[in-house]
């Protein structure tokens, strides 16, 4: 596995890649890699033919009072399992290397679909995401991208720029991996104790709910909004962000539901804030 810290090793390393054609598949993570990123390590490695990897903790995306300095970071255990499970080449820069010249002159206007959901509690959230993933298609620039449902309208607005932009990249998004209890996984998690560990799980009950509502033939997004919120109310530590149920392209919310409807929710739980999401089946 090539470990590249620097965007000169990556030029290097990527030249015989690219001189040879290879299909390059970019898994872009912010690192503590868990069974959810190597999820997408395996997708991409059944369909790419040279496997990198991105480990960055983007500033951009982080806003005043949120977890930037306390984000967890196990660089030599990330490593470890991405070598593991076949990942040929490793990105892992500091900001300085990842923005050379400081403060961003040009960056991505990430649209309306940004102030939808998590864009709403999180202004600037997206335009963050967009810029880096931006830029590192350009530094790879590879022919397919992985995401994670989980962090679903992020890989929608990825899927609308790459798209809006002509970059050329193929956006697979790879289902979202739980623990045994259900909670989806997240590299935040650590941070729950168990009492806001066992209330976490009040999200996926309510998604568990609204999919059993709507198997039983209820169309409303409004009643199925409520749904929702009832199961989450009856976990005290959870302060609800929003749940809503919205079109799985624009992200607008429903009022006559079909399936393929994403639920969405996010709350905080104690000082951790969580997100998840279903795609409605009929």
């Amino acid at each position: 596995m090539i470990l590249s810290p620097t965007r000169q090793i990556l030029s290097e390393s990527l030249r015989p890649i690219r001189a040879e054609g290879l299909l390059l598949g970019l898994v872009p993570t912010m690192g503590y890699i868990h069974e959810g990123h190597l999820s997408l390590v395996d997708l991409a490695r059944e369909r790419s033919e040279f496997l990198a990897v991105s480990i960055f903790v983007n500033p951009l995306q982080f806003g005043p009072g949120e977890d930037l300095s306390r984000y967890p970071r196990e660089l030599d255990r990330d490593l470890t399992l991405l070598r593991d499970r076949g990942a040929d080449l490793v990105f892992f820069p500091s900001v300085e290397e990842m923005y050379p010249d400081g403060a961003l002159q040009v960056v991505v206007d990430p649209g309306p679909m940004s102030q939808r959901l998590c864009g709403v509690h999180r202004p600037g959230h997206f335009g963050g995401v967009l810029t880096v993933v931006a830029r590192l298609f350009g530094l790879f620039r590879p022919q397919i991208a992985l995401f994670g449902q989980k962090d679903y309208q992020q890989a929608v607005l990825v899927r609308r720029m790459v798209r809006d932009l002509e970059m050329g990249v193929e956006v697979v998004l790879g289902p979202i991996v739980r623990e045994e209890d259900g909670l989806a996984l997240s590299s935040r998690n650590v941070f729950l104790s168990r009492d806001e560990r066992a209330d976490a799980l009040g999200l996926r009950r309510g998604l568990q709910e609204v999919q059993r509502a709507f198997e039983e033939g209820n169309r409303s997004g409004q009643e199925l909004g409520r749904v929702l919120f009832r199961e989450v109310e009856k976990h005290p530590l959870l302060q609800l962000q929003y749940g809503e149920i919205v079109h799985p392209d624009s992200l607008e919310p429903l009022e006559t539901v079909v399936p393929g409807a994403v639920a969405a929710v996010a709350a905080h739980c104690g000082g951790t804030r969580l997100i998840d999401n279903h795609i409605l089946k009929g």
